[in-house]
């Protein structure tokens, strides 16, 4: 299910839909199968950028998953697409996470760059990809703290927004 939506959550992107990604880093679920299913199948793909490490989050087209080409380093050593191109608000975005509970309740990376423009976005659903094991009872969750509307793991989706 990590190498492309599964079913359910493709249904949530429809055709000419904008999909706001991640580029993975380390140990984070990789993405870049969805990325290319995304463009194959018709829907546009964007990710996050920085201007600065002071700057806010915004998210900018990527036009091919199949190529880093076009993508730079960004503030905080990631791979972003050029800075240039327009801001954009994507219809749905896939966020990255550290842990995750059934109710879809994320613990992201601790800088709250999804925090803030998902409460500033409040109308873009967000679904988290994850490995099995990152799965948590309980997490320290805060008011300004987003539920994904789901969570896919590499065997299961896990229906969340509660």
């Amino acid at each position: 299910m990590l190498n492309r939506p599964p079913s359910p959550i493709a249904q949530m992107m429809p055709e000419g839909a904008l999909v706001g990604l991640y580029y993975p880093v380390g140990d984070e679920a990789p993405s870049l199968g969805w990325a290319r299913w995304l463009v194959e199948n018709d829907r546009r793909i964007a990710l996050p950028a920085f201007e600065s490490r002071e700057s806010p989050m915004e998210f900018r087209a990527w036009n091919d998953p199949f190529v880093d080409d076009e993508l730079a380093i960004s503030p905080w050593g990631g791979l972003q697409p050029d800075r240039t191109g327009e801001a954009l608000i994507p219809d749905l975005v896939v966020v990255p996470l550290i842990a995750f509970t059934e109710r879809g309740e994320r613990l992201g990376q601790g800088g709250g760059h999804y925090d803030r423009w998902l409460q500033a976005n409040p109308q873009v659903r967000a679904i988290g990809l994850a490995w099995d094991c990152q799965i948590a009872d309980a997490l320290p969750i805060e008011d300004h703290d987003r539920h994904l509307d789901a969570v896919v793991t590499p065997t299961r989706i896990y229906q969340g927004n509660e």
